[in-house]
């Protein structure tokens, strides 16, 4: 007898974001910029940076419990652990296992990291699906957790005005009923574009030594115009493919939640897609760029502004170093309690 076939929804969301508030205009005080300058080629007004005992795990922890506790959920009840981040702990163990620590989840469950940068929480989403449907696991915790104030240049402007910290988790869970929660979902690389958005030093390639850190090559670099044109052009692609692969109009989405990086580049995105900007929640004006963390952090203030409805139709969509790129169609399901 054939095992009945799954759908996966996300069931809860929480969010976390530092204390600390950087403005524009005190980064105009430390470096050669200006809020106009900032705001003109991002949109970002400010962003939350975390303090020297606040890492990704702990950040990832609170999001997590944020969303245990809407869910009505134990940490017991929790059956895999997914985290995203391109800034973890430490090498290794995995920021997973220590948030796993954290938050008194079971010893038999199975947890890793994802580094796919700013796509990661789009990429853990999908192989969480995938595993839940496998039907060995019920409820998987996603998280996006980053604390990229650890690997920016304060002294370069053109890349220190965009970045954030933060996280957020969602709890995804299995369901007979057909039609509801992930409909189609892709993800996609091009490694040959690695260097126009890396951090040269800190791996086994390029240990860290009294040279490398001289010369700042632990710290993120990119190329920002190259990363714009690859970024609208995938996400637009990407967009479209996860609307075709689920037999959708984009006239039928209700909300686009791309990955927060710059106003300019959601903008192009929305044009190419041919939608209205008011279709795509933004929430980069206050928190910056927080790579991993970002969609999370899109997607639970729509749903808690109630802008996303049981029944909507929702679309997250990412880009990121690698270079990497996915796409998710929703439909979103509140559970019945």
């Amino acid at each position: 007898m054939s095992s009945p076939v799954l759908s996966v929804f996300i069931r809860s969301l929480g969010v976390h974001t530092p204390e600390r508030v950087v403005t524009n205009e005190e980064l105009s005080k430390t470096v050669d910029t200006s809020d106009e300058w900032i705001k003109t080629r991002s949109g970002i007004s400010e962003r939350r940076i975390a303090g020297p005992g606040e890492n990704p795990s702990d950040m990832g922890a609170r999001a997590a419990q944020k969303a245990l506790a809407r869910a009505n959920l134990q940490p017991s009840d929790i059956d895999l652990v997914i985290v995203a981040t391109m800034t973890p702990d430490v090498p290794f163990p995995s920021t997973a296992c220590l948030l796993q620590a954290k938050l008194g989840l079971r010893r038999d469950i199975p947890c890793f990291d994802i580094s796919a940068a700013c796509s990661g929480f789009v990429y853990a989403l999908q192989v969480g699906t995938d595993m839940l449907k496998s039907g060995r696991y019920r409820l998987a915790l996603i998280v996006g957790a980053e604390k990229l104030s650890s690997v920016v240049d304060w002294s370069d402007r053109t890349t220190c005005v965009l970045f954030g910290d933060g996280a957020g988790a969602a709890i995804i869970e299995t369901t007979p009923q057909a039609n509801v929660g992930v409909l189609s979902n892709l993800l996609g690389a091009d490694g040959n574009n690695a260097e126009l958005l890396h951090c040269a030093a800190g791996g086994s390639a390029q240990p860290a030594t009294p040279n490398s850190i001289s010369s700042g090559q632990h710290f993120l670099r990119m190329n920002g115009k190259e990363v714009f044109k690859h970024a609208v052009r995938v996400m637009a692609d990407s967009c479209e493919r996860a609307l075709a692969q689920a037999g959708v109009h984009s006239d039928q989405v209700s909300w686009f939640i791309p990955h927060q990086a710059n106003i300019r580049i959601i903008q192009a995105v929305a044009e190419q897609l041919k939608v209205g900007l008011d279709r795509f929640p933004i929430n980069l004006d206050r928190y910056g760029n927080t790579s991993a963390a970002s969609i999370p952090l899109a997607l639970e203030e729509a749903w808690q502004q109630g802008k996303i409805k049981h029944g909507d139709l929702v679309l997250i969509v990412a880009f990121g170093a690698g270079l990497t790129w996915g796409a998710t169609l929703l439909r979103w399901h509140e559970p019945i309690s």
